[in-house]
C-alpha cells in the first residue's frame, strides 16, 4: 500500500514539474495545494477515484480569478484627461486584461460628467462600441467591485434602455447579488437607485432592495446607515425599519453631520422614531462638537412640526435642552443669515411654540437692519411666527412701521390665504388698521371662502371670523364692510371636538356649583368664532341667574330679549390646556391671547382655568373652592376698576 502511494506521489509531482513553467507563481502555489489535496484524500479514502491528471482536477477546482498585477496601461488609464486618449488603448498594441475594458469605460463616464455635451457622440464612435463588445465578452470575469462600479457608469453614460450590454451588465449584477459585499450593494443604492427608478429597472432595484434588508445586519459604519437611509429608505418601510434599528446601535459614533442627515431624512418621510429621536438629541446635547450655521437651521427644520398649517417643520419632537442649544448656537449667526434663513427658522421656531427673547429680538433687528433686501413673502413669514408666540419687539414701532411699508399695496397681490394670515397676525399683535380689515372683509374677497370644506378652508375662515370680530369689539369706528350675519352661525365642526379630562372635570364642577342646568350654558359658540366653555350670570349680590330669556348679543343669531338686571355680570370661563401655552412657559400663544381680548370686549369678566393650577386640585371640594376663588377675584378686579 505505501509503495503504491509513494509512486502516485512521484507521477503528481512529475506532472506538476511539466506545467510549472507555463503558470504563474500563484498558479503554481494553487497547483501545490491541489496537488496536497489530492494526496491527502487518497490517504485518507483509498477507495476514491483519482483524476486523470492533474490539469483536469485544476479545471475541477472552484477558485476566484487572481487581481493581476498592475500594468502599464493602469497607469494610462488612470492618467488619461481626454476620452480621446482612453479609446486610443483598445488599438495601441497594449495587453488588456478582463477588467481593463470596464475600467476605460468607468474612467470615460467620469471625464463626461464634467462634459456632458459630449456623450452622444461618444456613444456613436466605433471604437466606444468595441469597447462595450469586448466588456460583454468578457463580463464573467470582471471583478465584483468593477462590476457595480461599471454599471452606475453605463447608467451615467446615457446608454439606450434597450442596449444589450447595458443589460447583460444588469443581469450580471442580479446572478452575483448574493456574493457581493454589503459595501458594494450599498454603492448600488447610493449611487445607482436614481438610475434605475428612471430607466424602470425593476426588477434589479426590487432585488437590491430585499437583499439590503436581509444583510442589514452586515452595516458596520455609520456612514454606511445614513447614505442608506437617505437614498433607499423611503423605497421600503421595511428597510427603513432595520435601518433605523441599525442607526440607534450606531449613533454613538455618529458625527454631527451624520446626525444632521438622519434627522433631514426623518423629517423628509415623516418618520417620528422616537427612540431614534431620544438617542440623537441626547447626543446633539452631550457632545460638545460645533454645529454650522447650516447645520442649525437643518434641525431646526426637522424638529419642528408637520402638518398643514406648518410646512417648515416635519417631526414636532420637543426637546428643551437641543432648543436651548440651538438658540444659543443661532444668537451669533444671525448677522450672517439671509432673509430667507431668518423668516425659516423663526418661523420653524415658532411652530415648535419655542420663544427665546434674545434671538426673536435679533430676528428682529436683522430685519430692520436689512430693511431693503428684505422681501415681502419672508417679511410675511415673520409676522406669522411673532403672532403665534405674542412676540412683540423692543423696537416695536420701527418694526411695524416697515410691516407697512413694505405691505402697502403689495398686501392685494398676495395669495388670498396669505392675506388672511397676515391681517390676522395683525389682529393678534394689536397693529391692524381698517384699510386692512377692508382688504379681507369685503364680499368680493371673502365669499370664496365661505363654502370651504377642507381642513386649510375651514382654518381660513375662522380667522375670517376673527378678523371680522376685531372690526367689530376692538375697532368701534369701523363700520363696514362686515362678514353676512349668516356667515357667523357656528358650524357644527366648531363643537364637534373630544372630550378633554380638564373640560370633563370643570363641567361636573360646575354643574355641582350651579345646582340649576338652566343657570349655566356650556360650550357656547359665539359669533366671534370662540367657544367658551361655560358662560354665566351674577346678578349684583353675586347670585347666579337663568340664562334663558336675557339677552346674549355674543350669540349668532343673538337671542333673548330682556336686558339683564342692574349690576348684573356675565361671566365666560376659558380653560387652559398645555398645548395653548408656550413651550415650558406660562404665556399663552397668540391665538389665545385673541381670544381672551375678544371676550373681555364682548362684555364678559373672564374666569381663567389653566391646566398647571387645575392639576394641582386633588378633591372635589378644593375644585369647586377654586372656582368659587375664581369667580370673586373676576368680579373683584371689575369692581376695582
Amino acid at each position: 500500500m505505501a509503495a503504491r502511494l509513494v509512486k502516485r506521489c512521484t507521477c503528481l509531482l512529475r506532472e506538476a514539474a511539466l506545467l510549472a513553467p507555463a503558470v504563474s507563481p500563484v498558479g503554481r502555489l494553487r497547483l501545490a495545494r491541489v496537488a496536497h489535496k489530492t494526496l491527502t484524500s487518497s490517504a485518507t479514502s483509498p477507495s476514491s477515484h483519482f483524476p486523470g491528471s492533474l490539469s483536469e482536477l485544476v479545471e475541477r477546482e472552484q477558485v476566484f480569478t487572481p487581481y493581476p498585477e498592475r500594468q502599464e496601461v493602469d497607469h494610462l488609464i488612470e492618467k488619461a484627461a481626454r476620452p480621446e486618449e482612453l479609446l486610443d488603448l483598445l488599438g495601441g498594441g497594449h495587453c488588456l486584461h478582463q477588467n481593463h475594458a470596464a475600467l476605460i469605460l468607468i474612467r470615460l463616464s467620469r471625464l463626461l460628467s464634467e462634459k456632458p455635451g459630449d456623450k452622444a457622440s461618444l456613444v456613436r464612435d466605433a471604437r466606444f462600441q468595441q469597447l462595450l463588445h469586448l466588456v460583454n465578452s468578457q463580463i464573467t470575469t470582471v471583478w465584483h467591485g468593477t462590476l457595480v462600479k461599471l454599471l452606475r457608469s453605463l447608467y451615467a453614460l446615457a446608454l439606450p434602455a434597450g442596449s444589450k450590454e447595458l443589460q447583460s451588465v444588469e443581469q450580471e449584477v442580479r446572478w452575483r447579488m448574493r456574493r457581493l459585499k454589503y459595501k458594494h450593494l450599498a454603492f448600488l443604492a447610493e449611487s445607482s437607485t436614481t438610475y434605475m427608478q428612471e430607466r424602470e429597472s425593476r426588477e434589479l432595484l426590487a432585488e437590491l432592495l430585499v437583499h439590503l434588508e436581509r444583510r442589514w445586519a452586515e452595516i458596520e459604519d455609520g456612514r454606511t446607515v445614513v447614505a442608506m437611509m437617505m437614498k433607499v429608505g423611503h423605497l421600503s418601510e421595511s428597510l427603513m425599519n432595520r435601518l433605523e434599528d441599525k442607526c440607534l446601535e450606531l449613533v454613538e459614533q455618529f458625527g454631527p453631520d451624520e446626525l444632521r442627515k438622519v434627522l433631514v431624512t426623518l423629517a423628509a418621510q415623516n418618520r417620528r422614531s422616537v427612540p431614534l429621536l431620544r438617542a440623537i438629541s441626547y447626543h446633539l446635547v452631550q457632545k460638545p462638537f460645533p454645529l454650522t450655521k447650516g447645520m442649525l437651521l437643518d434641525l431646526a427644520y426637522a424638529y419642528g412640526p408637520p402638518g398643514l398649517l406648518c410646512p417648515e417643520g416635519k417631526l414636532g419632537f420637543h426637546q428643551t435642552q437641543v432648543f436651548q442649544r440651538l438658540a444659543a448656537d443661532l444668537l451669533p449667526h444671525t448677522p450672517s443669515l439671509t432673509s430667507g434663513e431668518v423668516a425659516r427658522c423663526a418661523k420653524s421656531f415658532a411652530f415648535l411654540k419655542w420663544l427665546n427673547l434674545p434671538l426673536f429680538e435679533a430676528f428682529a433687528q436683522h430685519v430692520l437692519n436689512r430693511a431693503q433686501s428684505t422681501t415681502v413673502p419672508h417679511l410675511c413669514n415673520m409676522l406669522l411666527a411673532f403672532a403665534r408666540l405674542n412676540f412683540r419687539p423692543e423696537r416695536e414701532d420701527q418694526f411695524f412701521s416697515l410691516v407697512r411699508e413694505k405691505l402697502g399695496s403689495e398686501l392685494a397681490g398676495l395669495d388670498p390665504a396669505l392675506q388672511v394670515d397676515v391681517v390676522w397676525a395683525l389682529c393678534v399683535l394689536q397693529q391692524v388698521r381698517e384699510a386692512e380689515l377692508r382688504a379681507v372683509l369685503r364680499p368680493e374677497f371673502h365669499t370664496q371662502f365661505l363654502g370651504g370644506e377642507s381642513p386649510k378652508d375651514q382654518s381660513i375662515f375662522q380667522k375670517l371670523l376673527h378678523i371680522n370680530a376685531t372690526a367689530q369689539l376692538e375697532h368701534p369706528e369701523y363700520t363696514s364692510p362686515l362678514l353676512p350675519v349668516s356667515a357667523l352661525v357656528p358650524r357644527l365642526s366648531a363643537l364637534d371636538k373630544k372630550v378633554t379630562p380638564l373640560q370633563k372635570e370643570l363641567q361636573e364642577t360646575l354643574k355641582g356649583l350651579l345646582g340649576s342646568s338652566d343657570r349655566g350654558s356650556f360650550m357656547v359658540a359665539t359669533q366671534y368664532g370662540w367657544v367658551l366653555d361655560a358662560e354665566v350670570l351674577l346678578d349684583a349680590d353675586s347670585q347666579f341667574l337663568p340664562l334663558r330669556d336675557f339677552v346674549a348679543p355674543h350669540l349668532a343669531p343673538p337671542s333673548g330679549s330682556q336686558p339683564l338686571p342692574p349690576g348684573a355680570k356675565r361671566l365666560a370661563f376659558l380653560r387652559w390646556e398645555f398645548p395653548n401655552f408656550n413651550s415650558r412657559s406660562k404665556d399663552l400663544l397668540g391665538r389665545f391671547v385673541l381670544a381672551r381680548r375678544h371676550v373681555l370686549a364682548a362684555g364678559f369678566l373672564v374666569v381663567d382655568v389653566p391646566y398647571y393650577e387645575w392639576l394641582e386640585l386633588k378633591s372635589e371640594w378644593q375644585k369647586g373652592a377654586y372656582l368659587k376663588d375664581k369667580i370673586r377675584k373676576a368680579v373683584a378686579e371689575e369692581l376695582a376698576k
